[in-house]
C-alpha cells in the first residue's frame, strides 16, 4: 500500500494549528528564534501528542522581524550555537511531555541556503551528525542539503511542496518569482497525487521530471489552509493511499 508523511510548520502564531492536526502526521514546531516561544512549543507538543503527531524541531534565524526568511551570513561555529539551542529548547520540552523528538527540519533562508550551496550544506550535515546523529532530518529532495545528509548517513527523509512550483532542475520556483505559488486545491492536490503514485513532478515549463517524495509539506499559514488540509486527507483516504509518520 502506498503512504506519505504530510508535514506542517507549526507554533508560528498562527490559529489554526490545532484544526490542522487532524490531517497531517508530522509537525514542524518552530523553536522561538523565528517565531513562537516556550509556552507557545509546550502546548504545541502537547497538541501532537493528543493527535499522535511526529514532532519535529523547526530551528531558523534569530530574526522574528522578518520571520527568518532574510539570508544572514554565519560561522559554522555560530549556526551550530543557533541550532543547538532551538533544538535543545524543544527536545527538554519533549522529555518533560514523555514524547520523541522525531526530525529536524530547517525553517525559510536558513532551509533555503542549505539546499542551494553545497558548502554551507555539508557544514549544518556535519553540524547534526555531531549534535543529533540519530535524528532524522527532512530535507528538500534534491538538494545540496539531502546530498550531504546521505553522505554523513544521517537518516533523511526527501521533502516537497503541495503549494509550491518546481524549476526544470527539480528545485522550487523562487518566492520572488510570479508563479511561484500554486494558488487551486484542484492544481495542488493532482501534484501531491503525481509525487506519491508517480514520483513525479510537472515544472513551471510543463516539462514532467522525476522527484523522491518521502513527505510532502503542506503549508498553514493561508487562508485555506485547513480546507486545504482537509481535502488532500480525503482524497489520499479514497485513492487507498496511508497517510503516517517516517
Amino acid at each position: 500500500m502506498l503512504s506519505i508523511d504530510l508535514n506542517c510548520d507549526m507554533g508560528e502564531g498562527m490559529e489554526t494549528d490545532a484544526q490542522l492536526m487532524p490531517y497531517i502526521s508530522s509537525a514542524n514546531i518552530a523553536c522561538g528564534f523565528h517565531a513562537g516561544d516556550a509556552q507557545i512549543m509546550q502546548h504545541t507538543v502537547a497538541l501532537c501528542k493528543n493527535y499522535g503527531l511526529a514532532v519535529g524541531a523547526h530551528p531558523g534565524f534569530n530574526d522574528k522581524e522578518n520571520f527568518g526568511r532574510k539570508p544572514i551570513p554565519l560561522s559554522a561555529h555560530e549556526i551550530e550555537v543557533l541550532l543547538q539551542q532551538q533544538v535543545d529548547a524543544l527536545q527538554h520540552i519533549c522529555t518533560q511531555m514523555n514524547v520523541p523528538l522525531h526530525h529536524i527540519k530547517l525553517h525559510g533562508a536558513l532551509y533555503n541556503m542549505v539546499s542551494a550551496d553545497a558548502a554551507l550544506a555539508k557544514q549544518v550535515a556535519d553540524i547534526l551528525y555531531k549534535l543529533y546523529p540519530n535524528i532524522m532530518v527532512y530535507a528538500l529532495s534534491g538538494s545540496h542539503f539531502m546530498q550531504a545528509c546521505l553522505q554523513k548517513q544521517l537518516p533523511v527523509a526527501a521533502e516537497v511542496f503541495a503549494d509550491r512550483t518546481y524549476t526544470n532542475a527539480g528545485q522550487l520556483t523562487p518566492r520572488t518569482q510570479p508563479n511561484a505559488l500554486i494558488h487551486t486545491t484542484s492544481e495542488s492536490l493532482q501534484q501531491v497525487l503525481r509525487f506519491i503514485q508517480e514520483k513525479a513532478v510537472i515544472t513551471t515549463s510543463g516539462k514532467k521530471i522525476a522527484i523522491a517524495a518521502d513527505t510532502i509539506c503542506l503549508h498553514g499559514d493561508g487562508a485555506h489552509a485547513v480546507a486545504f488540509a482537509k481535502t488532500i486527507h480525503e482524497t489520499l483516504q479514497q485513492q487507498g493511499i496511508g497517510i503516517q509518520t517516517l
